[in-house]
Protein backbone atom coordinates (compact mmCIF):
# COMPACT_ATOMS: atom_id res chain seq x y z
CA UNK A 1 0.00 0.00 0.00
CA UNK A 2 2.96 2.22 -0.05
CA UNK A 3 1.98 3.41 -3.79
CA UNK A 4 -1.65 3.50 -5.32
CA UNK A 5 -2.08 3.57 -8.70
CA UNK A 6 -4.39 4.59 -11.41
CA UNK A 7 -5.92 2.80 -13.87
CA UNK A 8 -4.50 5.51 -16.11
CA UNK A 9 -0.76 5.13 -14.49
CA UNK A 10 -0.86 1.55 -14.66
CA UNK A 11 -1.87 1.54 -18.54
CA UNK A 12 1.21 3.59 -19.13
CA UNK A 13 3.58 1.95 -17.34
CA UNK A 14 2.56 -1.24 -18.69
CA UNK A 15 2.90 0.74 -22.18
CA UNK A 16 6.58 1.56 -21.96
CA UNK A 17 7.88 -1.84 -20.25
CA UNK A 18 5.70 -3.65 -23.29
CA UNK A 19 7.42 -1.19 -25.84
CA UNK A 20 10.53 -1.16 -24.14
CA UNK A 21 10.65 -4.91 -24.07
CA UNK A 22 9.17 -5.73 -27.44
CA UNK A 23 10.62 -3.24 -29.89
CA UNK A 24 10.88 -5.54 -32.77
CA UNK A 25 9.30 -8.85 -33.00
CA UNK A 26 8.49 -11.06 -36.33
CA UNK A 27 5.15 -12.73 -35.17
CA UNK A 28 3.35 -14.97 -37.88
CA UNK A 29 -0.14 -15.56 -37.89
CA UNK A 30 -3.67 -15.48 -39.89
CA UNK A 31 -5.26 -12.69 -40.32
CA UNK A 32 -9.43 -12.18 -39.33
CA UNK A 33 -11.79 -9.71 -38.41
CA UNK A 34 -9.74 -6.99 -41.39
CA UNK A 35 -11.39 -3.95 -41.07
CA UNK A 36 -10.01 -0.73 -43.85
CA UNK A 37 -12.01 2.70 -42.50
CA UNK A 38 -11.94 5.60 -44.07
CA UNK A 39 -8.84 6.63 -42.15
CA UNK A 40 -6.80 4.77 -44.27
CA UNK A 41 -5.42 2.24 -41.47
CA UNK A 42 -5.64 -1.48 -41.26
CA UNK A 43 -7.47 -2.84 -38.25
CA UNK A 44 -7.20 -6.91 -38.23
CA UNK A 45 -6.76 -10.02 -35.64
CA UNK A 46 -3.63 -11.97 -35.93
CA UNK A 47 -4.40 -16.25 -34.50
CA UNK A 48 -3.15 -19.30 -34.44
CA UNK A 49 -4.90 -22.06 -33.45
CA UNK A 50 -4.50 -21.17 -30.21
CA UNK A 51 -4.68 -17.91 -29.70
CA UNK A 52 -5.02 -14.16 -31.01
CA UNK A 53 -3.53 -10.53 -30.55
CA UNK A 54 -5.09 -7.13 -32.31
CA UNK A 55 -2.82 -5.55 -34.71
CA UNK A 56 -2.81 -2.11 -36.81
CA UNK A 57 -0.77 -1.26 -40.26
CA UNK A 58 -1.27 2.58 -40.17
CA UNK A 59 -1.56 3.99 -43.42
CA UNK A 60 1.91 5.80 -43.11
CA UNK A 61 3.53 2.34 -43.15
CA UNK A 62 1.19 1.00 -45.96
CA UNK A 63 1.91 4.23 -48.48
CA UNK A 64 5.81 3.47 -48.10
CA UNK A 65 5.80 -0.07 -48.94
CA UNK A 66 7.55 -1.11 -52.44
CA UNK A 67 6.55 -1.89 -55.73
CA UNK A 68 5.81 -5.51 -54.21
CA UNK A 69 3.30 -4.70 -51.57
CA UNK A 70 0.20 -6.92 -51.64
CA UNK A 71 -3.41 -5.77 -49.72
CA UNK A 72 -4.11 -7.97 -46.59
CA UNK A 73 -6.98 -10.54 -47.22
CA UNK A 74 -9.44 -12.24 -44.53
CA UNK A 75 -7.91 -15.84 -43.84
CA UNK A 76 -4.40 -14.85 -45.09
CA UNK A 77 -1.43 -16.26 -43.30
CA UNK A 78 1.38 -13.85 -43.01
CA UNK A 79 4.37 -12.53 -41.37
CA UNK A 80 4.79 -8.98 -39.90
CA UNK A 81 7.88 -7.43 -38.39
CA UNK A 82 6.16 -5.40 -35.39
CA UNK A 83 6.51 -3.75 -32.01
CA UNK A 84 4.33 -4.66 -29.28
CA UNK A 85 2.73 -1.70 -27.25
CA UNK A 86 -0.67 -0.56 -25.13
CA UNK A 87 -3.83 1.44 -26.36
CA UNK A 88 -4.47 3.01 -22.77
CA UNK A 89 -7.90 3.90 -23.15
CA UNK A 90 -8.69 0.05 -23.00
CA UNK A 91 -5.87 -1.25 -21.75
CA UNK A 92 -5.08 -3.33 -24.89
CA UNK A 93 -2.04 -4.39 -25.92
CA UNK A 94 -1.79 -4.93 -29.52
CA UNK A 95 1.31 -5.37 -32.30
CA UNK A 96 1.93 -1.94 -34.06
CA UNK A 97 2.96 -3.81 -38.17
CA UNK A 98 5.32 -2.02 -39.54
CA UNK A 99 5.94 -4.41 -42.42
CA UNK A 100 3.86 -7.30 -43.98
CA UNK A 101 4.37 -10.21 -46.28
CA UNK A 102 2.28 -13.61 -47.02
CA UNK A 103 3.55 -16.99 -46.12
CA UNK A 104 3.69 -19.96 -48.11
CA UNK A 105 3.72 -17.35 -51.75
CA UNK A 106 5.75 -14.50 -52.16
CA UNK A 107 4.88 -10.83 -51.93
CA UNK A 108 5.57 -10.12 -55.62
CA UNK A 109 3.75 -13.01 -56.86
CA UNK A 110 0.54 -12.14 -54.55
CA UNK A 111 0.38 -8.11 -55.84
CA UNK A 112 0.93 -9.80 -59.27
CA UNK A 113 -2.54 -11.93 -58.94
CA UNK A 114 -4.14 -8.80 -56.70
CA UNK A 115 -3.41 -6.16 -59.69
CA UNK A 116 -4.37 -8.63 -62.06
CA UNK A 117 -7.51 -9.15 -60.63
CA UNK A 118 -8.64 -5.98 -60.14
CA UNK A 119 -7.59 -4.53 -63.31
CA UNK A 120 -9.33 -7.59 -65.28
CA UNK A 121 -12.74 -6.41 -63.57
CA UNK A 122 -11.96 -3.02 -64.12
CA UNK A 123 -11.43 -4.17 -68.09
CA UNK A 124 -7.75 -3.08 -68.86
CA UNK A 125 -7.37 -6.53 -70.54
CA UNK A 126 -10.94 -6.43 -72.42
CA UNK A 127 -9.88 -7.29 -76.11
CA UNK A 128 -12.37 -4.78 -77.12
CA UNK A 129 -10.21 -1.88 -76.01
CA UNK A 130 -7.01 -3.25 -78.29
CA UNK A 131 -5.94 -1.01 -80.99
CA UNK A 132 -4.99 -3.12 -83.79
CA UNK A 133 -1.36 -2.37 -85.27
CA UNK A 134 -0.55 -0.27 -88.34
CA UNK A 135 0.05 -2.55 -91.36
CA UNK A 136 3.59 -0.23 -92.28
CA UNK A 137 4.49 2.03 -89.76
CA UNK A 138 6.83 4.81 -90.72
CA UNK A 139 7.75 5.72 -87.63
CA UNK A 140 8.59 3.53 -84.11
CA UNK A 141 8.77 4.42 -80.67
CA UNK A 142 10.86 2.18 -78.16
CA UNK A 143 10.88 1.75 -74.40
CA UNK A 144 13.54 0.24 -73.63
CA UNK A 145 17.06 0.58 -72.04
CA UNK A 146 19.51 2.22 -74.09
CA UNK A 147 22.42 -0.68 -74.05
CA UNK A 148 22.26 -3.96 -74.06
CA UNK A 149 21.31 -7.03 -76.34
CA UNK A 150 17.50 -6.05 -76.40
CA UNK A 151 17.92 -2.56 -78.80
CA UNK A 152 20.56 -4.36 -80.42
CA UNK A 153 18.54 -7.32 -81.67
CA UNK A 154 15.12 -4.73 -82.57
CA UNK A 155 17.21 -2.40 -84.23
CA UNK A 156 19.27 -5.45 -86.10
CA UNK A 157 15.56 -6.92 -87.46
CA UNK A 158 13.88 -3.52 -88.37
CA UNK A 159 17.04 -2.66 -90.27
CA UNK A 160 17.26 -6.00 -91.71
CA UNK A 161 13.16 -6.06 -92.64
CA UNK A 162 12.65 -2.74 -93.51
CA UNK A 163 15.41 -0.23 -93.51
CA UNK A 164 13.31 3.14 -94.28
CA UNK A 165 11.28 2.98 -91.01
CA UNK A 166 12.71 5.76 -88.67
CA UNK A 167 12.93 4.30 -85.01
CA UNK A 168 12.99 6.48 -82.05
CA UNK A 169 14.48 5.39 -78.43
CA UNK A 170 13.38 6.61 -75.04
CA UNK A 171 16.04 5.35 -72.93
CA UNK A 172 14.77 4.24 -69.59
CA UNK A 173 15.82 2.16 -66.61
CA UNK A 174 13.97 -1.63 -66.96
CA UNK A 175 15.30 -2.75 -63.72
CA UNK A 176 15.11 -1.30 -59.52
CA UNK A 177 12.34 0.75 -57.94
CA UNK A 178 12.68 3.94 -60.17
CA UNK A 179 12.18 1.58 -63.48
CA UNK A 180 8.19 1.95 -63.76
CA UNK A 181 7.87 5.76 -63.28
CA UNK A 182 10.74 6.09 -65.93
CA UNK A 183 8.69 3.91 -68.71
CA UNK A 184 5.70 6.42 -67.66
CA UNK A 185 7.83 9.06 -68.51
CA UNK A 186 9.67 7.33 -71.76
CA UNK A 187 6.03 6.79 -73.09
CA UNK A 188 4.72 10.32 -72.42
CA UNK A 189 7.58 11.51 -73.97
CA UNK A 190 7.14 9.68 -77.27
CA UNK A 191 3.02 10.47 -77.33
CA UNK A 192 4.17 14.06 -76.85
CA UNK A 193 6.86 13.89 -80.00
CA UNK A 194 3.88 13.01 -82.56
CA UNK A 195 4.35 10.77 -85.70
CA UNK A 196 4.77 7.38 -83.50
CA UNK A 197 2.58 5.06 -85.41
CA UNK A 198 2.97 2.25 -83.08
CA UNK A 199 5.28 1.73 -79.55
CA UNK A 200 7.41 -1.06 -78.18
CA UNK A 201 8.22 -1.14 -74.38
CA UNK A 202 10.97 -4.14 -74.12
CA UNK A 203 13.15 -5.80 -71.64
CA UNK A 204 15.14 -9.18 -71.57
CA UNK A 205 13.85 -12.11 -69.28
CA UNK A 206 14.45 -12.18 -65.93
CA UNK A 207 12.80 -13.21 -62.38
CA UNK A 208 10.01 -12.57 -60.66
CA UNK A 209 11.91 -9.42 -58.86
CA UNK A 210 13.00 -8.02 -62.25
CA UNK A 211 9.78 -7.87 -64.42
CA UNK A 212 8.36 -6.17 -60.96
CA UNK A 213 8.17 -2.59 -62.73
CA UNK A 214 6.40 -4.29 -65.76
CA UNK A 215 3.67 -5.18 -63.34
CA UNK A 216 3.40 -1.76 -61.83
CA UNK A 217 -0.87 -0.83 -62.23
CA UNK A 218 0.21 3.20 -62.58
CA UNK A 219 2.27 1.39 -65.74
CA UNK A 220 -0.57 -0.63 -66.73
CA UNK A 221 -3.20 2.52 -66.79
CA UNK A 222 -0.68 4.52 -69.15
CA UNK A 223 -0.58 1.78 -71.46
CA UNK A 224 -4.03 1.12 -71.52
CA UNK A 225 -4.95 5.40 -72.17
CA UNK A 226 -1.93 5.33 -74.88
CA UNK A 227 -3.59 6.52 -77.53
CA UNK A 228 -0.90 5.10 -79.95
CA UNK A 229 -0.92 1.39 -80.04
CA UNK A 230 1.27 -0.63 -77.83
CA UNK A 231 3.46 -3.94 -78.21
CA UNK A 232 4.62 -5.41 -75.03
CA UNK A 233 8.17 -7.72 -75.23
CA UNK A 234 8.57 -8.37 -71.73
CA UNK A 235 11.44 -11.01 -71.08
CA UNK A 236 11.06 -14.47 -72.59
CA UNK A 237 8.01 -16.59 -73.57
CA UNK A 238 7.11 -17.97 -70.97
CA UNK A 239 7.15 -14.70 -68.89
CA UNK A 240 4.04 -12.85 -67.90
CA UNK A 241 3.50 -9.03 -66.79
CA UNK A 242 0.54 -7.09 -66.18
CA UNK A 243 1.96 -4.95 -69.09
CA UNK A 244 1.57 -7.52 -71.52
CA UNK A 245 -2.18 -8.29 -70.73
CA UNK A 246 -2.89 -4.24 -71.02
CA UNK A 247 -1.26 -3.81 -74.19
CA UNK A 248 -2.93 -4.44 -77.43
CA UNK A 249 -0.50 -6.92 -78.37
CA UNK A 250 2.09 -9.39 -76.53
CA UNK A 251 5.28 -10.36 -78.36
CA UNK A 252 7.26 -13.84 -76.45
CA UNK A 253 10.56 -11.99 -77.34
CA UNK A 254 11.53 -8.23 -78.23
CA UNK A 255 13.06 -9.83 -81.49
CA UNK A 256 9.41 -11.19 -82.37
CA UNK A 257 8.02 -7.72 -81.06
CA UNK A 258 10.32 -5.99 -83.80
CA UNK A 259 8.81 -8.81 -86.67
CA UNK A 260 5.46 -8.63 -85.71
CA UNK A 261 5.42 -4.57 -86.24
CA UNK A 262 7.60 -4.02 -89.19
CA UNK A 263 7.18 -6.32 -92.26
CA UNK A 264 9.95 -7.71 -94.51
CA UNK A 265 10.78 -5.29 -97.76
CA UNK A 266 11.62 -8.29 -99.59
CA UNK A 267 8.63 -10.15 -99.27
CA UNK A 268 6.22 -6.88 -99.89
CA UNK A 269 7.78 -6.11 -103.19
CA UNK A 270 7.69 -10.21 -103.78
CA UNK A 271 3.69 -9.30 -103.16
CA UNK A 272 3.47 -6.46 -105.14
CA UNK A 273 4.91 -7.75 -108.15
CA UNK A 274 2.67 -10.65 -107.98
CA UNK A 275 -0.22 -8.38 -107.45
CA UNK A 276 1.13 -6.12 -110.44
CA UNK A 277 1.11 -9.59 -112.62
CA UNK A 278 -2.40 -10.75 -111.43
CA UNK A 279 -3.84 -7.33 -111.96
CA UNK A 280 -2.23 -6.86 -115.51
CA UNK A 281 -3.58 -10.79 -116.33
CA UNK A 282 -6.91 -9.39 -115.34
CA UNK A 283 -7.60 -6.34 -117.49
CA UNK A 284 -6.00 -8.12 -120.47
CA UNK A 285 -9.24 -10.45 -119.66
CA UNK A 286 -11.44 -7.65 -118.63
CA UNK A 287 -10.09 -5.50 -121.93
CA UNK A 288 -10.83 -9.13 -124.12
CA UNK A 289 -14.58 -9.77 -122.42
CA UNK A 290 -15.65 -5.84 -122.94
CA UNK A 291 -14.07 -6.33 -126.55
CA UNK A 292 -16.23 -9.65 -127.13
CA UNK A 293 -19.46 -7.56 -125.83
CA UNK A 294 -19.20 -4.85 -127.95
CA UNK A 295 -18.35 -6.77 -131.31
CA UNK A 296 -21.39 -8.79 -130.08
CA UNK A 297 -23.71 -5.59 -129.92
CA UNK A 298 -22.43 -4.20 -133.10
CA UNK A 299 -23.58 -7.65 -135.01
CA UNK A 300 -26.66 -7.43 -133.15
CA UNK A 301 -27.60 -3.56 -133.80
CA UNK A 302 -27.11 -4.10 -137.64
CA UNK A 303 -30.67 -1.44 -138.69
CA UNK A 304 -31.53 1.44 -136.05
CA UNK A 305 -34.28 2.25 -137.60
CA UNK A 306 -35.66 -1.01 -137.68
CA UNK A 307 -35.03 -1.48 -134.01
CA UNK A 308 -36.23 2.33 -133.30
CA UNK A 309 -39.91 1.06 -134.68
CA UNK A 310 -39.91 -1.95 -132.70
CA UNK A 311 -39.22 0.34 -129.75
CA UNK A 312 -42.50 2.83 -131.11
CA UNK A 313 -44.91 -0.39 -131.39
CA UNK A 314 -44.26 -1.55 -128.07
CA UNK A 315 -44.39 1.80 -126.53
CA UNK A 316 -47.86 2.47 -128.16
CA UNK A 317 -49.04 -1.06 -126.52
CA UNK A 318 -47.85 -0.04 -123.27
CA UNK A 319 -49.60 2.85 -123.22
CA UNK A 320 -52.31 0.94 -124.40
CA UNK A 321 -52.00 -1.61 -121.36
CA UNK A 322 -51.32 1.36 -118.91
CA UNK A 323 -54.96 3.25 -120.16
CA UNK A 324 -56.90 0.16 -119.53
CA UNK A 325 -55.45 -0.64 -116.18
CA UNK A 326 -56.12 2.75 -114.77
CA UNK A 327 -59.58 2.61 -115.95
CA UNK A 328 -60.02 -1.36 -114.28
CA UNK A 329 -58.99 0.60 -111.33
CA UNK A 330 -60.83 3.84 -111.78
CA UNK A 331 -64.06 1.40 -111.91
CA UNK A 332 -62.92 -0.47 -108.52
CA UNK A 333 -62.33 1.84 -106.76
CA UNK A 334 -65.04 3.91 -107.22
CA UNK A 335 -67.42 1.00 -106.59
CA UNK A 336 -65.25 0.23 -103.02
CA UNK A 337 -65.88 3.78 -102.48
CA UNK A 338 -69.71 3.19 -102.98
CA UNK A 339 -69.79 0.30 -100.66
CA UNK A 340 -67.70 1.62 -98.22
CA UNK A 341 -70.77 4.75 -97.74
CA UNK A 342 -73.57 2.15 -97.74
CA UNK A 343 -71.80 0.26 -94.62
CA UNK A 344 -70.86 4.10 -93.55
CA UNK A 345 -74.50 4.82 -93.43
CA UNK A 346 -74.84 2.03 -91.77
CA UNK A 347 -72.79 2.88 -88.92
CA UNK A 348 -73.91 5.77 -88.28
CA UNK A 349 -73.24 7.04 -84.50
CA UNK A 350 -77.03 8.58 -84.67
CA UNK A 351 -78.53 5.84 -85.93
CA UNK A 352 -77.14 3.57 -82.89
CA UNK A 353 -77.83 6.15 -80.40
CA UNK A 354 -81.06 5.83 -81.03
CA UNK A 355 -81.07 2.36 -81.10
CA UNK A 356 -79.42 2.21 -77.46
CA UNK A 357 -81.23 4.43 -76.11
CA UNK A 358 -84.81 2.75 -77.06
CA UNK A 359 -83.00 -0.58 -75.77
CA UNK A 360 -81.92 1.44 -72.50
CA UNK A 361 -85.21 2.82 -72.20
CA UNK A 362 -87.00 -0.53 -71.74
CA UNK A 363 -84.17 -2.22 -69.63
CA UNK A 364 -85.49 0.82 -67.06
CA UNK A 365 -88.86 -0.02 -67.28
CA UNK A 366 -88.55 -3.35 -66.86
CA UNK A 367 -86.10 -3.24 -64.21
CA UNK A 368 -88.17 -0.91 -62.39
CA UNK A 369 -91.32 -3.36 -62.61
CA UNK A 370 -88.72 -6.29 -61.12
CA UNK A 371 -87.73 -3.43 -57.93
CA UNK A 372 -91.25 -2.81 -57.54
CA UNK A 373 -92.45 -6.52 -57.31
CA UNK A 374 -90.01 -7.52 -55.16
CA UNK A 375 -90.01 -4.50 -52.45
CA UNK A 376 -93.40 -5.39 -52.37
CA UNK A 377 -93.20 -9.08 -51.82
CA UNK A 378 -90.63 -8.10 -48.95
CA UNK A 379 -92.79 -5.27 -47.05
CA UNK A 380 -95.44 -8.79 -46.78
CA UNK A 381 -92.80 -11.02 -45.61
CA UNK A 382 -91.52 -8.14 -43.09
CA UNK A 383 -95.42 -7.46 -41.79
CA UNK A 384 -95.89 -11.24 -41.53
CA UNK A 385 -92.62 -11.48 -39.10
CA UNK A 386 -93.75 -8.58 -37.08
CA UNK A 387 -96.81 -10.08 -36.56
CA UNK A 388 -94.55 -13.81 -35.48
CA UNK A 389 -91.88 -11.83 -33.52
CA UNK A 390 -94.80 -10.06 -31.18
CA UNK A 391 -96.75 -13.05 -30.20
CA UNK A 392 -93.35 -14.81 -29.22
CA UNK A 393 -92.07 -11.41 -27.16
CA UNK A 394 -91.45 -11.79 -23.45
CA UNK A 395 -93.26 -8.28 -23.19
CA UNK A 396 -96.25 -9.54 -24.75
CA UNK A 397 -96.27 -12.59 -21.92
CA UNK A 398 -95.87 -9.92 -19.46
CA UNK A 399 -98.82 -7.62 -20.99
CA UNK A 400 -101.12 -10.57 -19.65
CA UNK A 401 -99.85 -10.20 -15.51
CA UNK A 402 -96.84 -12.05 -15.89
CA UNK A 403 -93.10 -10.63 -14.53
CA UNK A 404 -89.58 -12.08 -15.21
CA UNK A 405 -87.48 -11.79 -12.15
CA UNK A 406 -83.51 -11.58 -12.76
CA UNK A 407 -80.60 -12.07 -10.27
CA UNK A 408 -79.39 -8.51 -8.66
CA UNK A 409 -76.03 -9.09 -9.16
CA UNK A 410 -75.46 -11.92 -12.33
CA UNK A 411 -78.41 -10.62 -14.19
CA UNK A 412 -79.36 -14.03 -14.82
CA UNK A 413 -83.33 -14.86 -15.02
CA UNK A 414 -84.88 -16.83 -12.21
CA UNK A 415 -86.24 -19.90 -13.87
CA UNK A 416 -86.70 -22.43 -10.72
CA UNK A 417 -86.54 -21.25 -6.59
CA UNK A 418 -84.08 -24.12 -5.33
CA UNK A 419 -81.36 -21.82 -7.14
CA UNK A 420 -82.18 -19.35 -4.47
CA UNK A 421 -81.32 -18.54 -0.84
CA UNK A 422 -83.32 -16.10 2.02
CA UNK A 423 -82.06 -12.67 1.45
CA UNK A 424 -80.69 -13.00 -1.80
CA UNK A 425 -81.80 -10.02 -3.71
CA UNK A 426 -83.56 -9.96 -6.89
CA UNK A 427 -84.86 -7.18 -9.95
CA UNK A 428 -88.76 -8.02 -11.16
CA UNK A 429 -89.64 -6.35 -14.64
CA UNK A 430 -93.52 -5.85 -15.07
CA UNK A 431 -95.26 -5.02 -18.34
CA UNK A 432 -94.86 -1.07 -17.31
CA UNK A 433 -91.66 -0.51 -14.85
CA UNK A 434 -90.39 -2.91 -12.30
CA UNK A 435 -89.05 -3.05 -8.86
CA UNK A 436 -86.17 -4.54 -6.41
CA UNK A 437 -86.93 -6.94 -3.64
CA UNK A 438 -85.33 -9.60 -1.02
CA UNK A 439 -86.04 -13.27 -0.92
CA UNK A 440 -87.69 -14.34 2.22
CA UNK A 441 -89.03 -17.44 1.71
CA UNK A 442 -88.68 -19.88 -0.43
CA UNK A 443 -91.44 -22.60 -2.25
CA UNK A 444 -91.61 -25.74 -3.33
CA UNK A 445 -92.74 -26.47 -6.62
Amino acid sequence: MNEILTVSQLNENVKLLLEEAFTSVWVEGEISNLRKPQSGHIYFTLKDDKSQIRAVLFRQFGATRPVSRFEPEEGLSVLCRARLSVYEPRGEYQLIVESLEPRGLGALQKAFEQLKARLTAAGLFAEEHKKPLPFLPRKIGIVTSPTGAVIRDILNITKRRFPSVDILIAPTRVQGEEAAAEIIAGLGKLISYGGIDVIIIARGGGSLEDLAPFNDEALAHAVFNCPIPVVSAIGHETDFTICDFVADLRAPTPSAAAELVVPDRNELLIKIRNLKQRLEQSCGRMAAERRSFLNDLQARIKDPLRLTQDFSLRLDDLRERMFNAWQRKTAATQAAMEQKSIRLARQNPAVIIREKLLLLGNAQKNIAGILNHALALRREQLRKDAAILNTLSPLNVLQRGYSIATNAQTGEVIRKADTLNPGQQVKVKLAAGGFDGTIDEIWGE
